[in-house]
């Protein structure tokens, strides 16, 4: 292929030789997704975008495809085998099967692109659901199964040495009306007697439609008299046209008897640091401004939203804040300086309702930081201060949002400064991932008790141990953010905090939420993993149920599995943003196997690194990084010794489906990620907060944190930072695999792992794509580091900040989160310790004294041959 003509190359030798690197025809040029699917053995089907649910205008959606007279509902009967079980299909047409194609990962290199791959698809019958809708079974970004065919027998699933797991995202998106799923509000809902499983597309209807039969346990109910009547026109409905059976997400309007208290109203509860510390790095005087903005776009459908506020150093102050259009519109502040048993201030006006007392909460934030100006106090009593949060709360729930600069060195749950660089990269630094106070495991389990949920925005200069704060969230459904170094003077902290505190502060999260996950008989939730405390065997309970986090739930198979498929439901009951009680029904139908090549080659690589990123972060904690990393890499070898002597996979090279290419890679750069990998250059703090995220990012995002987004842009094609004609997205430049045998001196590259975005600047980069790109020629004089790029009046300019923009798009990726990386700018030429943390980044090399993918993979084929 001739090499691409580029004003920004200086010599022509550099293009053959950069386009040749870069992805050639020669390196094996990235493929289409759709190409590579197919060489893998994945049907065109899978190429299908995920359905996207929209509400109705009116009533129910009908069901696509459906071509029925409303009024003949006996025919409707008779159409869809009600009286009888479904039409048995052949096998071969129940069954359909994924073709198994095995490939060599050292012979066909894994592609960047098949990071990305969508999961097998799930080949069930086609007359399986009640209805014809193709939204009968649960899109994966709401649940992804670790196996898209289920082993028959616990015996089977063990000698496959994969893991049977659900991947459950009951949200995905910060804001309803982003993804909206069908909602049923007739307070009609059907669950079975003996399992309580709901109503869903896959039940089966019995005596002409007056009875159904439960997919999951096989017991026959009773069909509700409104299910076909509707209350409000009062007039008789079509059931076909219920959301219920069409669709494998809805979300159900909870009648009085789903409620144990009327529900509870959003409370924001801020703990913020008033102490030197948060003054000489501007959190105070920032968050307070950001609040102030950020009020009126809280969620207040209801006009119950309550917030309160709480300072602290190394004494408590509340404030009581008036109504507006009071005598006195002036807050007053209470100081409590007895940290062993600090009273609980009177005053009704501690926890304010937002819609009645606006103006003064916003004239109380812009007074904040003038009272606390010329604080002395160094301390943090943090502990004291969520102890007398919680005795605010506990009656009636919140979220406490605390915002801290320092390590809580006094009062309850104190803490001491334990870093110890000597001891970072040794077999003892598990031991600063430890909690080291117990007090804050023990309060964060009372607290969600009381439906009082706690979420850490943290962002000391100095070490202040995330491993023991990060209990706080990790036990109340909370997420810990970690702002390492943050100063309100620095432009790009600022933005930064104002643009992620503002998203968290309008984002719509539910309340005394619990989750539960039921199945067909003889499977069983067997573990759960995620921000939650597990209040019994199979019931997770979240005081407030964040939309930027997910879940994982290990599936146990006690009985042979007799039938054809198997079902499994997720149910997630939450007080919604403006007070109304829901239930969101998930409903997942997978077939069945008694074959070991049907479960390889329905095995989704993506959702089992998934499940593996929360199990080593449980052995870290638990065991130590040794023992975390050793358990990725025993796992990855048993899963290629069990398909090399079961499947066959062929001698002397290294072999698995194509579904699973991706495997050995990921695993690989989940061993490389920060808070996993062996460095002697890691802070414990940070560490600690990466593996917060490996433990709740949603998928997509996960995937992108442990193998980033590389992308070449100074030979970026035409099409590339320019809307798609037909879809109206950004075109992104082709993905890269990440070695730096893609980087040719001259480039201009960009490194993305969703946390952080690197925009790495070669030594011999041309004067013109530096003035394009910085608006200046000499690269010596570029800012690196954290930094905001130029936008400059010239096409390629507005082409890299579309790139750089749609990036950071985290709903194009189908989920919700409100972070937004940061951009840092690397020469290659420059700082060292700043381009060694990109280049950390790149998986595929031995940076910061690892093992490059070719020798990862060569000690694999040597232990799978043994």
């Amino acid at each position: 292929m001739a090499p691409k003509k580029n004003r920004y190359v200086q010599d022509p030798a550099y293009s053959m030789g950069g386009n040749a690197a870069l992805g050639g025809a020669a390196a094996g040029a990235v493929p289409p997704q759709q190409d590579f699917q197919a060489q893998y053995g994945f049907p065109a089907t899978t190429n299908a975008p995920v359905p996207q649910y929209g509400a109705p205008p009116q009533g129910y959606p009908v069901a696509p495809q459906q071509q029925q007279d409303p009024n003949a509902l006996g025919q409707q009967f008779q159409s869809m085998n009600l009286g009888g079980q479904p039409q048995q299909l052949p096998p071969q047409a129940q069954q359909p099967q994924i073709q198994l194609l095995p490939s060599d990962l050292i012979a066909a290199p894994v592609q960047a692109v098949e990071v990305d791959a969508p999961p097998p698809p799930i080949a069930l019958p086609a007359n399986l659901a009640a209805t014809p809708s193709p939204h009968a079974n649960c899109p994966a970004p709401y649940i992804r199964s670790t196996l898209a065919s289920v082993p028959t027998t616990h015996s089977l699933l063990k000698k496959s040495k994969l893991p049977f797991s659900l991947i459950v995202q009951p949200y995905t998106s910060l804001h309803e009306d982003e993804a909206p799923i069908p909602v049923i509000d007739d307070q009609v809902i059907s669950r079975c007697r003996r399992c309580r499983a709901y109503i869903n597309p896959y039940v089966t209807f019995l005596d002409h439609g007056h009875r159904w039969r439960c997919n999951m346990c096989n017991l026959t109910n009773d069909v509700p008299q409104a299910f076909d009547w509707d209350a409000a026109q009062q007039k008789s409905v079509d059931r076909w046209q219920r959301s219920e059976l069409n669709y494998g997400v809805v979300e159900f309007v909870a009648p009085q008897e789903y409620m144990v208290r009327p529900p509870q109203p959003l409370v924001y509860l801020f703990l913020i640091e008033v102490g030197q510390a948060s003054l000489v790095n501007g959190l105070c005087a920032t968050v307070s401004k950001i609040i102030a903005e950020a009020l009126p776009r809280i969620p207040n459908a209801d006009g119950r939203t309550r917030v309160g506020f709480i300072g602290f150093d190394t004494s408590l102050y509340y404030f009581s804040i008036p109504r507006d259009g009071s005598e006195n519109n002036d807050p007053s502040m209470l100081v409590v300086s007895d940290l062993d048993e600090p009273f609980l201030p009177t005053p009704d006006n501690l926890l304010v309702t937002l819609s009645e007392s606006m103006q003064n909460v916003q004239t109380f934030l812009e007074k904040l930081p003038t009272m606390f100006q010329d604080n002395p106090q160094t301390g943090s009593a943090m502990g004291s201060a969520l102890r007398a949060g919680h005795r605010m709360t506990a009656a009636i729930g919140a979220k406490i949002t605390v915002l801290s600069s320092s390590i809580p060195n006094a009062g309850f749950g104190k803490l001491e400064n334990r870093e110890r660089k000597d001891i970072l990269g040794t077999s003892k630094e598990g031991s600063l991932l430890q909690t080291q106070n117990s007090f804050y495991k023990s309060f964060a389990v009372e607290c969600s008790k009381n439906q009082v949920s706690i979420d850490m925005f943290l962002f000391s200069s100095a070490y202040q141990d995330v491993a023991s704060l990060s209990n706080l969230p990790r036990y109340t459904g909370g997420q810990t953010y970690f702002y390492p170094g943050w100063n309100a003077a620095r432009q790009e902290d600022a933005i930064k905090l104002a643009q992620e505190f503002t998203n968290y502060l309008s984002s719509e999260i539910g309340l005394e939420a619990v989750l539960r996950v039921r199945a067909s008989t003889g499977l069983r939730m067997s573990a759960f993993y995620g921000n939650f405390f597990n209040r019994s065997s199979d019931l997770c309970a979240f005081p407030s149920f964040p939309r930027d986090q997910q879940y994982n739930v290990e599936v146990a198979i006690d009985e042979t599995l007799t039938r054809p498929q198997v079902f499994l439901q997720a149910a997630v009951l939450h007080t919604s943003c403006n007070g109304s009680r829901r239930i969101r029904v998930m409903t997942l139908g997978l077939p069945t196997t008694d074959n070991i090549a049907s479960v390889y080659a329905g095995a989704d690589a993506q959702a089992i690194t998934t499940y593996f990123s929360h199990k080593a972060v449980e052995r870290a904690l638990s065991s130590g990084l040794d023992a975390a990393r050793d358990a990725l890499q025993s796992k990855v070898i048993e899963i290629l010794q069990t398909y090399k002597s079961n499947i066959g996979g062929g001698t002397g090279g290294l072999t698995l489906p194509g579904n699973l290419r991706a495997l050995p890679v990921l695993f690989l750069g989940l061993i490389k990620n920060v808070g996993l990998r062996k460095s002697a250059l890691i802070p414990s703090d940070l560490r600690a907060a990466a593996l917060c995220l490996l433990s709740t990012l949603p998928t997509a995002l996960l995937l992108r944190y442990i193998y980033p987004a590389f992308h070449s842009l100074h030979d970026m094609p035409d099409d590339a930072g320019v809307p798609d004609p037909q879809t109206g997205n950004i075109v992104m430049p082709p993905l890269l695999n990440l070695s730096s045998e893609r980087i040719v001196p001259y480039g201009l590259y960009l490194l993305d792992d969703g946390v952080n975005q690197f925009l790495w600047v070669g030594r011999d980069a041309v004067p013109a794509l530096l003035m394009d790109v910085f608006g200046i020629e000499d690269q010596s004089l570029i800012k690196q580091g954290k930094t905001t790029l130029p936008l400059l009046d010239n096409d390629f300019s507005q082409r890299i900040h579309a790139v750089l923009e749609k990036a950071r798009d985290h709903k194009a990726k189908g989920v919700g989160s409100i972070t937004v990386p940061t951009l840092y700018v690397v020469r290659e030429s420059g700082e060292p310790t700043l381009k060694l943390w990109a280049q950390t980044l790149l998986v595929e090399d031995r940076a910061d004294q690892g093992v490059s993918l070719q020798q990862w993979l060569g000690m694999l084929r040597e232990k799978v041959v043994q």
